[in-house]
């Protein structure tokens, strides 16, 4: 009963949660500071500790997302707003066909997710899927999921992002074979959860779309920036990113030239870098004056702020679980589970995502528990990277970032959001995790 009643109490604020805001309609930040205060005080939280944790967690929140939501909100506005978008989705429309849309876009969102902070790619991608699916004249959602699909699937598994990277290392794995073997993985399960899922989402074509997002009106392409210049600016990110990984590989990290390597690639850094080329190819160079550049800033900004309040609200709640010790009851509850311990370390990457909305932190967690079961089952370690990173991209509830990015972004509705993000993530990590299970069979 040790380990129980601890997840009773945030189940408990889960119902309360959901109450708030299908019931009385009650804005996302405010249910959600109220549930982070009852989970405090049912945990046994000291009174004098929940102020501090409210802060730790609003202000842990903002500080590791602020900056790339509102760098990557300017980009993907002045894309709009210069046409590249539409010449980048035209462009596609020309050369895929729409038959073949979903499929080519698994493969940017796949592209941009292992290049690039998930954060990052997401809001780049964002007003360009929105701009294609009008193009096309397909409802958006039904090109959004497989993006998304690829996208958190590509940041979860492949190096070189922050989670594969820690689990490739805990686990002494071949990255070689990470590649290899992820990319057996990658293939079926977003397949699945991009393309065939949409077939099967109720709802899926009436979705509504947030102004904020609505792609604008049609641009004369004469005056647009090519397509090879659209496409290329939004990947500056992912190309410092890139570079600075693979230098680290080889130089001393006591050197000033890997701490200049790294400032450069950071996301921070790096979206600012193209925020600032931004501003000259999609501003300048396109016969906007710098009011009207500063003004679509602006415009930006605002329609940002929501998404930022509201995520910053979730890190209240997650930090709240974190700080009360609930994720290491739930380890206690399932650690001598008679499983396999890859469908052992693949359960609790599941658990501990949900409960913390981290999926690097939880994939690092699950790792440290089962490390001693690879070398006494003879597990492969590349087979236990790959399951635990499944783990680590898994269906989430509402107090999570990238549940709550996903649902105010589009403006869509919490049940919505469940039907597209949540289902979408579920699929990814049950079909990976068995494709992981049958390769386990056959080496």
């Amino acid at each position: 009963m040790e380990h129980v009643v601890p997840l009773l109490w945030v189940v408990v604020g889960i119902f309360i949660l959901l109450t708030l805001n299908l019931k009385f309609k009650m804005h996302n930040v405010l249910a959600l500071l109220i549930v982070a205060i009852f989970v405090s005080v049912a945990e046994g939280v000291r009174i004098d500790k929940i102020v501090p944790i409210i802060e730790k967690g609003l202000g842990g929140t903002l500080g590791k997302l602020a900056l790339i939501i509102v760098f990557g909100a300017i980009i993907g506005k002045m894309m709009t707003d210069s046409g590249a978008s539409q010449r980048i989705a035209r462009t596609i429309i020309d050369r895929f066909g729409v038959k073949y849309l979903q499929f080519s876009l698994l493969l940017i969102g796949t592209i941009f997710g292992m290049a690039m902070f998930y954060e990052v790619a997401f809001l780049i991608t964002a007003p360009l899927v929105i701009s294609i699916a009008k193009e096309a004249k397909i409802p958006y959602m039904k090109l959004i999921v497989p993006t998304v699909a690829g996208a958190t699937m590509g940041h979860s598994i492949f190096p070189p992002q922050p989670g594969p990277m820690a689990l490739v290392t805990a686990f002494n794995a071949n990255i070689s074979q990470v590649y290899i073997y992820g990319l057996i993985v990658i293939v079926p399960t977003i397949i699945c959860s991009g393309v065939i899922l949409t077939k099967f989402i109720p709802g899926i074509a009436q979705m509504p779309l947030s102004e904020n997002m609505a792609p604008s009106e049609e641009i004369d392409l004469k005056k647009a920036p090519s397509f090879m210049t659209s496409l290329m600016v939004p990947l500056i990110p992912a190309f410092l990113m890139i570079i600075a990984s693979i230098i680290n590989f080889s130089i001393d990290s006591k050197s000033t030239l890997y701490q200049v390597v790294n400032f450069f690639g950071s996301a921070e850094i790096s979206m600012l870098i193209a925020v600032l080329v931004s501003m000259v190819v999609f501003g300048y160079k396109c016969g906007k004056t710098s009011g009207q550049v500063t003004t679509m800033m602006n415009e930006a900004i605002a329609g940002v702020s929501n998404v930022l309040l509201v995520i910053s609200a979730g890190g209240i709640l997650k930090e709240v679980i974190i700080e009360s010790g609930v994720g290491d009851h739930i380890v206690g509850l399932v650690e001598k589970m008679p499983v396999s311990p890859i469908i052992l370390a693949f359960i609790i990457t599941v658990i501990i995502r949900i409960l913390t909305g981290q999926g690097a932190v939880a994939a690092i967690t699950a790792a440290g528990i089962v490390q001693p079961m690879v070398a006494a089952f003879n597990i492969n370690p590349v087979l236990m990277v790959l399951a635990i990173a499944c783990g680590s991209n898994t269906i989430t509830l509402m107090y999570d970032g990238g549940f709550l990015l996903f649902k105010e972004t589009f403006g869509i509705s919490m049940k919505d959001t469940f039907k597209t993000w949540g289902l979408l993530e579920l699929v990814n990590s049950l079909v990976g995790l068995a494709v992981v299970m049958l390769l386990n069979i056959v080496l």
